[in-house]
Parts: C-alpha cells; sequence; structure tokens
C-alpha cells in the first residue's frame, strides 16, 4: 500500500522505517527538511511541502499523522483536509484527548473523508518489536487499513476498538495504567534502596524479578537497562513530565464515578516530582527515556 505520513519525530520516522521494510511505500513530510531527507536516503518518498505529498500519493489517499497533540495536530487535520476527498482516509496517530477525535470524525465527515483515531504504544522500540495500536472509528475504513497495521504491529498487536474516539480513549486508559505501574517500580526500588540491604545491585534486581516473576513486565526490563547506564540515577534528576492521558483518565473517572486512587496518586506524584527530588522518581524519569525516547533533565 501507499500512503503520506506527516511528522517524522521519534514514532513518527520509525512508524515510517517499519513500513518500508515491510514493502509499503511511504511518502514523508516533516516540517524540517533534515528528517524528510534522512528518511528519502531509506527509501521513502521525501516530500517538501503538503501540495507535493498530494502529488505523490494515489487517486485513493491515505495521510497519517504522527505529530504533537493539540494546536499542532489541528492545525495539520485543517491543512490535510484541502488534500484530501470523498472516500480517501485521515489517520490521527497523536495522543489527542478522545472528544477531540469524535469532533474530527464529524468535520470530516461531512466531507465524506474517512477518520481513524489511533492510540500507538510501543514506544523507540517499535521499529524492531512491532507497535500496538488502538483504533477507533468506522469498522469498513478500519478494514481499509488493516493490511498496514498488520504489518506495523507486532502479533495481535491492533484491534478496532470501537466507534469514533474509541481509539484515543483507550490509549489514554492504556497510559493511566502505565503511569501506575511505574510510579509502583519506583517507590519499590526507593524502600530497597533505603533499606539495610540498598547495596544490592539494582539491575541484578530487575534481572531477577523478570526471570518468572508475577511482577514481570517490558517496564522492568527497562528499569534494568537503565540501571546498568547509570546505578544509582545520579545523572537524571527527579523531574518528570506528564503527557496529558493520565490527567484525562482521572477526569474522566470523575466523571464516570469509577474509582482510580493508584492512577491517581501516580499523577499527582509526577507533580511532587517537580518540587522535590527522589530516587523513585528519578526512576519514573529514566523509564520514560528508555521506552519512548522522552528527554530527562539532568541532575547537576
Amino acid at each position: 500500500m501507499k500512503i503520506g505520513l506527516i511528522g517524522l519525530g521519534r514514532m513518527g520516522s520509525n512508524i515510517a522505517r517499519r513500513l518500508l521494510r515491510k514493502g509499503h511505500k511511504v511518502a514523508v513530510y516533516n516540517r524540517t527538511p533534515e528528517r524528510t531527507e534522512a528518511l528519502e536516503k531509506e527509501g521513502a518518498i521525501g516530500v517538501y511541502s503538503l501540495g507535493e505529498l498530494s502529488d505523490k500519493l494515489d487517486a485513493f489517499k491515505i495521510v497519517w499523522l504522527m505529530l504533537p497533540a493539540g494546536g499542532v495536530t489541528e492545525a495539520y487535520i485543517q491543512k490535510s483536509t484541502a488534500l484530501l476527498k470523498a472516500g480517501d482516509i485521515l489517520i490521527n496517530g497523536a495522543n489527542s484527548h478522545y472528544k477531540d477525535s469524535i469532533k474530527t470524525y464529524k468535520f470530516l465527515k461531512a466531507g465524506k473523508i474517512g477518520f481513524l483515531d489511533v492510540g500507538v504504544s510501543g514506544g523507540i522500540r517499535g521499529l524492531e518489536n512491532g507497535y500496538c495500536v488502538m483504533a477507533g472509528g468506522e469498522k469498513p475504513v478500519f478494514k481499509q487499513i488493516e493490511p498496514l497495521l498488520k504489518d506495523l504491529c507486532s502479533e495481535n498487536g491492533y484491534m478496532h476498538c470501537g466507534a469514533p474516539g474509541a481509539g484515543h480513549f483507550m490509549k489514554m486508559v492504556h497510559n493511566g495504567i502505565e503511569y501506575g505501574m511505574m510510579e509502583a517500580y519506583g517507590e519499590g526500588f526507593e524502600l530497597l534502596k533505603a533499606s539495610p540491604y540498598g547495596d544490592i545491585d539494582p539491575a541484578e534486581v530487575s534481572k531477577l524479578w523478570n526471570s518468572g516473576s508475577v511482577i514481570r513486565s517490558w517496564l522492568l526490563e527497562l528499569a534494568g537497562e537503565a540501571f546498568k547506564k547509570d546505578p544509582g540515577l545520579k545523572k537524571v534528576k527527579s523531574y518528570v513530565e506528564d503527557s496529558g492521558e493520565g490527567r484525562w483518565s482521572v477526569e474522566e473517572a470523575v466523571r464516570l464515578a469509577v474509582p482510580v486512587p493508584a492512577i491517581a496518586a501516580a499523577v499527582f506524584k509526577r507533580f511532587r516530582s517537580r518540587q522535590r527530588s527522589n530516587f523513585s522518581d528519578k526512576l519514573l524519569a529514566a523509564l520514560r527515556k528508555e521506552f519512548g525516547g522522552h528527554e530527562v533533565k539532568k541532575s547537576r
């Protein structure tokens, strides 16, 4: 299949690479041309304007936005509309709020343009391991791009989650769970560090717990990798960003009267991390770097 991809950050670039490796044709556009040029050398069709992107795609156009959620994505949704006609498909892969995706669906539906909101997980390791994609939208539109998702994702790694907004709602909940898991690991390792046995190698503990333990996970594997690079996390400042999904999960829980105390506590803990330093927050910051390539603030 042929697809146009707008946004070549950490995730967008690797999505393009994985699709290229699977034999798909990918036309790529980025606001700054250097990233476009890099992927062009790897076999992508490099384009340097949205008009050129439209020219390089087939009569049936599929455009995937992989941009920061919020104003940037909303602006490119409007710009992309000019490239598309009835029957074409626009995919939003940002971590957008699900209510915004419902609005986008209704806006594009008026022009008979298909729309899918897709939550994408897998971080910077998705290129090699395959991604996990949660898609919301009309089922016939989903079926049209399913061959792309099958090649992009790991085995059993994609799902049509339901009506428009469902993909981004599921990704919001997914990230809320991620917040809680990371917080539990952070607190556990901080407790170990403060104990009479605090000189034990945390990388070896991570390896042990990932060998048959009920708390084994990819996040714990990444914790082990972070500890190997910096056993005491001395180079990492305990300042943990939040990208929005954890907050939205708590807001939706309040609206639906669903108790989510672990997720709520994890969100508030991230706020606190910006006020004082502790080891558990250092691990959270290090984990975000390991799975998503997110920048960490260096400890002085």
